[in-house]
């Protein structure tokens, strides 16, 4: 920790609301400018906090980044926060997370001392914190990093939500200690809100829930159309693909201004660039144990090469750019040992990708043209809250092969809307299910049309905003 400001206020644009009118139509727009407006009638001279602890890696950063900027486009004062805290903190918080997915993590379990490191970095944060609540604002509390710091804002007069982006599909004892361990700081929150029924903890009362599944942003670098030519070419300057794949076209994308950027920074690559012209197999995610990188290699190497001419990608942020992110070195350097291991001909059709996180934007456009390029889409996750990548390849029209955990199904319906692998430990049934989609295009497009009109329903940011302005209602009816 520091001797300055423990609470960083992260820079938001405004956005307006009407951007979606060619998105969603002009009917739906309607109704979320009236939601809006009943929002920010509420919220005059309140503010919306939102606290969280990382201005960029990950889904939530992401999310926030992206959805923020229309509420204050609808006229609601929002704001922000990024707490700070020392390394045993997210150690200890890391600990937390693993555990709601009912997974043993470092297996060392959430003891006192736990506690003790936990109320400790709350207490750090509070007085930074305590100042800017005012009475009648409204604070939005993200994952466990921040749920410590609840009490505070009540007591400050605010109103307050906690939301989860993690849990297990079926709780087991892991999954419950954890449960305890923030029972004590997420009681004091007005509504509890969560990504899907199957995470709402046993113990939380029905009035008190709010199911509200992530989305995208289809106007973001992350998610904006990109030509073939643009994508290949963004490729080729990031230095993941051959440079001869560019045919003479810009790597350009629009960041999060309007502004038309350039791709210049290169990613760091296991081996050097991927030629062009072989399909790739892609997953995108956080060197997280939990996104099983280890596993998308073994079942790639043991399982398809032989049967493909499909080269593998997997694709992550520099480890050093995550801030609440302990494990993600240990697992990047687990996977490399797995790469390491591997057959010369098979290492070189195996691609591990660190991509910079200097700019948000260009990282995300770099993204955006890898799952762009993907022949198939792979997220094999042991356990998952939503799976954000997942809903971005579908919203690309890929088609997408991935774990039939949380959220992803809620996302995909087996064989309409891509396939599930049921058991993500068999890497038999992954590589087997990878096969088959690699080895039918017809099935392929059929996979990725379905896709895309299942985002276009459900996970577009319009919706999600719904939600939040009508818990903005909720919260300060009450």
């Amino acid at each position: 920790m520091t001797d300055t400001a423990t609470i960083t206020e992260v820079p938001l644009d405004t956005l307006p609301l009407d951007r979606f009118d060619s998105l969603i139509g002009s009917e739906p727009l309607k109704g979320l400018q009236a939601a809006a407006a009943r929002a920010a009638a509420l919220m005059d001279g309140r503010t919306w906090w939102n606290l969280n602890s990382t201005a960029k890696g990950g889904g939530v950063a992401e999310m926030l980044a992206s959805l923020l900027p229309y509420a204050r486009g609808a006229g609601i004062d929002t704001r922000w926060l990024v707490i700070d805290a020392e390394d045993d903190f997210f150690t200890v918080s890391k600990r937390i997370h693993n555990q709601l997915h009912g997974n043993h993590g470092d297996g060392q379990g959430l003891g006192e001392n736990d506690r003790a490191v936990y109320e400790h970095a709350m207490a750090y944060n509070a007085p930074d914190l305590s100042p800017l609540i005012q009475p009648g604002d409204v604070v939005l509390f993200h994952d466990p990093q921040t749920a410590g710091l609840i009490e505070l804002a009540q007591a400050a007069g605010a109103a307050t939500a906690w939301r989860c982006h993690v849990g297990a599909d079926e709780p087991n004892d892991l999954a419950r200690a954890a449960w305890e361990f923030l029972r004590p700081y997420v009681s004091a929150a007005d509504r509890c809100v969560f990504t899907c029924k199957k995470h709402v903890w046993e113990w939380l009362a029905d009035e008190g829930v709010v199911i509200m599944p992530p989305s995208i942003d289809a106007f973001t670098a992350k998610n904006q159309e990109l030509p073939d030519p643009i994508a290949n070419a963004i490729l080729c300057a990031a230095g993941i693909i051959d440079g001869n794949g560019s045919n003479g076209a810009r790597p350009e994308y629009v960041n999060r201004h309007g502004e038309t950027c350039v791709v210049g920074r290169r990613a760091t690559m296991s081996s050097g660039p991927i030629p062009d012209g072989p399909p790739l197999v892609v997953q995108v995610s956080r060197w997280d144990g939990l996104k099983d990188p280890v596993g998308v290699v073994r079942g790639f190497a043991e399982h398809v090469v032989s049967e493909s001419d499909a080269h593998l990608v997997l694709a992550g942020p520099a480890t050093d750019a995550v801030d609440d992110d302990p494990e993600g070195a240990e697992t990047f350097y687990d996977v490399t040992a797995a790469w390491e291991a591997l057959p010369s001909d098979i290492k070189s059709r195996v691609h591990l990708v660190s991509l910079p996180m200097d700019d948000e934007d260009e990282n995300a456009a770099t993204v955006n043209a890898l799952q762009h390029r993907a022949a198939v889409v792979v997220q094999k996750s042991l356990a998952e809250g939503f799976g954000l990548t997942v809903a971005e390849a579908m919203w690309k029209r890929r088609p997408v092969v991935a774990s039939a955990r949380g959220g992803i199904t809620e996302q995909i319906t087996d064989d309409e809307t891509g396939v599930l692998v049921h058991d993500p430990e068999d890497l038999a049934e992954f590589a087997s299910a990878l096969r088959d989609v690699l080895a039918d295009p017809v099935r392929a497009e059929r996979l990725g049309k379905a896709a895309h009109e299942r985002v276009c329903e459900t996970f577009l940011a319009p919706r999600e905003l719904l939600q939040h302005f009508e818990l903005l209602e909720q919260l300060l009816a009450g």
